[in-house]
């Protein structure tokens, strides 16, 4: 089966009535990019940003009479009188295997001190190394990016034997994994998505160590401290996002005993002297680390210990 494919740019005050008129011409799906360079930061629940300037892409089949090129192009140019596009054209897709032609965008990668990350359908490269196998489908958090790379780098540097950690932000799990992998003895993992909780508790057994972590939503994480006295521990790690982890500063130093150690990630240059100001009240912040992506954006990691 082939494809024809629709792209159209418009102004965001117009993506939804150009979703609308795809969908009721027949697309099959559509997909949003950013028509520019504009960066955006993974959104709070229940927020959807979109780009200024965005480029839509309906997905049609092009066996059908509505999927058929010249279909498709008079559709073009009646979408595109509705929505003021600014640009509009065409491409066909020939039919592929989709579910492999994604897979094939993921390697193992190689963090620091011999740990790896390995999509869960690879086999590892360096099979005594330290491996966490990673569905990378589920959640945020699969080692591919800046801000999990910081994290994993950091806690490979640390002396976690027989500790117990908090991965607040779990997303996929893999902080914790890690940590676990690394000589933690207990990882109490947190999300607001219930998603990522069950991402996180696949991935634990996955990693045969589903008997030493737990997930929890926040509020039952903090319903589970109280009934059983688990806090305050000895390494918290958070990659989020800059705000929340403004808000967190006086939550954290309750889940941490006196120096203990805590790392933060998911911030941008920029965001670094506000976060730090949050947490000097209760840590000591070590100098800040920085990890700059294909897209030369800068991203911040930031350590420090519990003074109480």
């Amino acid at each position: 089966m082939a494809w024809q494919q629709l792209h159209l740019q418009c102004e965001k005050a117009n993506v939804d009535l150009a979703e609308a008129l795809l969908l009721e011409a027949g697309a099959l799906s559509i997909a949003l990019d950013d028509a520019g360079d504009q960066p955006l930061f993974e959104p709070l629940p229940g927020e959807s940003p979109l780009w200024d300037e965005v480029i839509l892409t309906g997905l049609f089949d092009a066996s059908t009479d509505d999927g058929s090129r010249q279909a498709v192009e008079q559709l073009s140019h009646e979408i595109a009188a509705q929505v003021q596009a600014s640009r509009i054209w065409l491409t066909a897709v020939d039919d592929k295997d989709w579910e492999r032609e994604w897979m094939s965008n993921y390697q193992p990668i190689e963090c620091a001190n011999d740990l790896w990350i390995v999509p869960n359908w690879l086999t590892p490269p360096s099979p005594e190394a330290t491996n966490i196998i990673m569905d990378p489908g589920l959640a945020f958090g699969t080692g591919y990016h800046a801000t999990t790379r910081l994290c994993l780098d950091w806690l490979t540097e640390q002396d976690l034997t027989d500790k117990v950690v908090i991965d607040y932000g779990c997303g996929s799990g893999i902080l914790g994994i890690a940590a676990l992998l690394l000589g933690a003895r207990k990882v109490y993992a947190v999300d607001i998505d219930p998603q990522a909780v069950l991402a996180t508790n696949q991935n634990a057994e996955r990693n045969q160590v589903g008997d030493r972590l737990q997930a929890f939503l926040p509020e039952a994480f903090n319903e589970y401290c109280a009934e059983h006295e688990v806090v305050p521990v000895e390494v918290l790690v958070a990659n989020i996002l800059a705000k929340p982890l403004i808000g967190l500063a006086p939550y954290f130093a309750t889940l941490v005993k006196p120096s203990s150690r805590i790392v933060l990630a998911g911030l941008i240059e920029s965001q670094t002297d506000d976060v730090v100001a949050a947490y000097q009240p209760y840590f000591a912040m070590d100098p800040k680390h920085a990890f700059t992506d294909q897209e030369d954006q800068h991203w911040q990691r930031l350590s420090g210990t519990f003074t109480g």
